[in-house]
């Protein structure tokens, strides 16, 4: 049966379906592929993440991700009524999580984009996209700079010459003044520094200076309140 005859009894018979695209083999082939991409995502994003906190659950997200979106175009691509159907479920659907980070909004796309391949059966696009971009993702992070921005947060004093002192350390050290507050006897400044391979030695001779309380390093993503 030629592709017209097929598109023809399709649309004359919406509820007919195309029985040879749901074999088992077939289904499981999608799904495995589907899988594997997840699990190659799930490898990459667990072992080389650059955020603040390492989420277990969005990193498991990935890979059901990866499955639901491959036998959802399974479904779309074999029943036009299952289509129409699945766009009206879809539409009124709402997901509340916020995703703060943009890597995370970028790995969410890579495993719709596995599973959209992987269901529609391209499993060489599959594999062949998802080793590229998970070998250039890799590369990106070893060529990167060692060098990682943080807020430190500084509380001292109002007495005399503390902040003449505070002013002095920091001047040794790169900085951006991001926040500074004025309290009833007490001063509290935040500034973004760079910290190259881990390197706080900076911090001693800050909390040693007289009428500093307290100093605090916080890794900085773009975000604070």
């Amino acid at each position: 049966m030629g592709r017209f005859e097929v598109l023809l009894e399709w649309l004359l018979d919406p509820q007919i379906i195309i029985l040879e695209d749901l074999q088992p083999l077939n289904v499981l082939a999608s799904l495995a592929v589907a899988g594997f991409c997840g699990l190659v995502i799930f490898l990459v994003y667990r072992f080389f993440h650059k955020g603040v906190m390492y989420s277990e659950s969005f990193n498991l997200l990935i890979i059901m991700v990866c499955v639901i979106t491959s036998f959802i175009i399974i479904t779309i691509g074999t029943n036009l009524v299952l289509t129409l159907g699945m766009v009206g479920a879809l539409s009124v659907v709402r997901f509340r999580a916020a995703v703060k980070d943009p890597l995370d909004v970028g790995f969410l796309f890579w495993g719709v984009g596995a599973g959209l391949t992987a269901g529609a059966r391209l499993y060489l696009v599959a594999l062949i996209g998802t080793a590229f971009i998970a070998i250039m993702y890799i590369l990106f992070i070893a060529l990167g700079s060692d060098k990682r921005a943080f807020l430190l947060i500084i509380r001292y004093n109002d007495d005399e010459g503390v902040e003449e002192d505070v002013s002095a350390k920091l001047g040794k050290i790169s900085h951006k003044l991001k926040n500074k507050t004025i309290g009833m006897g007490f001063t509290e400044m935040t500034v973004e520094v760079k910290v190259r391979k881990g390197d706080t030695s900076f911090l001693k001779p800050l909390k040693e200076t007289n009428g500093v309380d307290n100093v605090v390093l916080v890794e900085y993503t773009g975000d604070y309140t």
